[in-house]
């Protein structure tokens, strides 16, 4: 280990949590507690800060009854792939009374991210920030802030997250949806029962905050806002980006926003609400309710004695839940800083050109049960060029590793859709996907350009997709079909945004770019968890090359057995 290489030791403990209890509505109008699953009794769980360079080692104990695994999200684990955390793709899951510890190294990274379990639904509970410093002496390429805040969106259910898509999953049909949205674990005043459960950020006239931003929630993007305050955006997905001030962000399952905000030069005699709500596409149910906290100046010694319950308090105007034009406008609004400190190293050339449908379909009824509740008596199914992805019982990277690949995959994921169609005009009669685990396999140092459509069958959605082991660059996205011939001419190859989590837009697509020098198994899925548990996601293998620091390194010891 090097001298300038910090080695940070966390111990997570997973654990039922009865002291976890937060009390919202339900159908009968009565406050509601339960036990839920938390990492060392925190909801959210504990705030992971390291520094960029830092080694961290994250020991992992299971104390529930479920299986469990946990991704350090946005991370990008350079030949450290045992430690990403998606069950059966880099490691089989933690089982109860075991334990593993993940270890990795940041590596030109800083910036917010955030850990949860990657597992069924238990991020529901089993998530909190991961915030990587600059190293020593560098500072940020913006104004110093007076205080940094992490702010955590969750979604919140009465019932047991596990029981819900267990359910959907046996009946084929859509879940129920959240009872509430959370701010760092509170559902705040909008809800009943909640009125004193709202998180409170206190701060002082003419100073910069700076606000870490993670949608940690399941299935919903969410617009944010402060009432009467501006926000300058800096940060997404832990790379910086040109600043740009706007009254609201958006931000998607599995995407991280860094902003600041500038207080007010005079105490206000005035509260401010913080609010969230989603941005919609799907036909599907949703949680159509507000979370807000509050923003409360501190008082000056002269009006000590004023209390915040006679402050007027604001509320800010957020965008329609449908509102894609102002989806589509904050989206181009962010571009990489490209500067010579942090550059925007965009693949200039491409290797290998892919061509991704991304959509919903159905599954015919299994024989054993014939009352499927999804469209006209099928199973509710999602796909990625209408494969839709079946899990394996043992892990692909120690398949892949071992060289034991054959049963587990097949490395034939096709580069474009099998059957083509007017994607986003009339859907097709047949709306039936294929099943099956199969994956991409790409040579070492391969520069990817791959291009995701959304489908209008069953009704076109927005989808944010993640790809874990890699940062890619957003270099275009329109509305309707790509088209080959036109579109590339108008991808920014500049400044594009760098990001891990990007939004296929609603009946449109996006084109990503990156160069794929992590050899591993790496997993691409859709972070609307119910589309990934539908089966909307998918693989690449990137092979070692030819160095020895171009190699995945060999398994740790205690890498768990399936």
């Amino acid at each position: 280990m090097s001298s300038n290489l910090c080695c940070s030791r966390v111990r997570l403990k997973i654990s039922p949590n009865v002291r976890g209890r937060i009390k919202l509505r339900n159908v009968t109008r009565l406050c509601h507690t339960k036990s839920i699953i938390t990492v060392n009794g925190q909801f959210p769980g504990p705030r992971i800060i390291a520094r960029e360079g830092d080694q961290l080692l994250i020991k992992v104990a299971n104390h529930v009854q479920n299986n469990i695994s946990i991704h350090w999200h946005g991370i990008r684990q350079l030949r450290s792939g045992w430690a990403d955390g998606p069950a059966y793709v880099t490691q089989c899951p933690i089982q109860t009374g075991n334990s593993y510890v993940y270890n990795f190294t940041i590596t030109g990274q800083r910036g917010t991210l955030f850990w949860h379990a990657h597992i069924s639904w238990l991020r529901s509970t089993v998530y909190g920030p991961l915030i990587i410093l600059p190293k020593r002496g560098v500072p940020y390429p913006f104004t110093k802030p007076y205080k940094e805040v992490p702010i955590i969106f969750g979604e919140w259910w009465n019932a047991d997250p596990e029981a819900i898509i267990s359910q959907a999953l046996q009946t084929g049909g859509g879940p129920n949806v959240s009872d509430a949205y959370t701010i760092n674990g509170l559902p705040g005043p909008l809800y009943n029962c909640s009125a004193k459960n709202a998180f409170k950020l206190k701060v002082h006239p003419d100073k910069t905050y700076l606000l870490r931003l993670i949608n940690a929630a399941l299935n919903d993007e969410l617009f944010f806002s402060v009432a009467n305050h501006t926000l300058k955006v800096v940060e997404a997905d832990a790379v910086y980006v040109k600043p740009f001030e706007t009254r609201t962000i958006l931000i998607a399952p599995g995407q991280t926003t860094n902003v600041l905000l500038k207080t007010k030069p005079n105490f206000p005699n005035a509260t401010f609400f913080m609010t969230a709500r989603p941005y919609v596409t799907g036909q599907g149910t949703f949680d159509n309710s507000t979370v807000a906290g509050i923003l409360e100046y501190e008082s000056p010694s002269k009006t000590k004695n004023l209390t915040t319950k006679r402050l007027p308090l604001f509320k800010p105007n957020l965008p329609a839940l449908n509102d894609t034009s102002f989806a589509t406008k904050f989206g181009n609004k962010l571009r990489s800083l490209n500067t010579q400190q942090f550059p925007a190293n965009v693949p200039q050339k491409v290797d290998k050109n892919f061509f991704f449908t991304i959509g919903l379909g159905t599954n015919p009824c299994s024989p054993n049960n014939q009352t499927c509740q999804g469209p006209n008596g099928t199973m509710f199914a999602a796909s990625i060029n209408n494969i839709s992805f079946a899990m394996p019982n043992t892990a692909l990277l120690q398949s892949h590793f071992s060289g034991q690949s054959s049963g587990v995959y097949s490395p034939d994921f096709p580069a474009n859709p099998i059957v083509p169609f007017n994607y986003t005009g009339t859907p097709p009669n047949d709306t039936m996907v294929s099943n099956g685990t199969k994956l991409v396999v790409l040579p070492f140092n391969s520069r990817v350009e791959l291009v995701m459509q959304d489908t209008s069958i069953l009704g076109a959605e927005s989808h944010p997709l993640h790809l874990h082991g890699f940062n890619f660059f957003v270099v275009g996205q329109g509305f309707g079909n790509f088209d080959r011939n036109k579109d590339p001419k108008m991808f920014n190859l500049v400044d594009p945004v760098e990001r891990n989590t990007v939004g296929v837009p609603s009946g449109g697509w996006v084109a990503i770019r990156f160069l794929a020098d992590n050899p591993g198994v790496w997993f691409m899925h859709c972070h609307l968890e119910i589309h990934t548990s539908w089966g909307l996601k998918m693989g690449w293998v990137v092979l070692d090359g030819k160095l020895p620091n171009q190699k995945l390194l060999p398994p740790p010891a205690d890498l768990p057995k399936c």
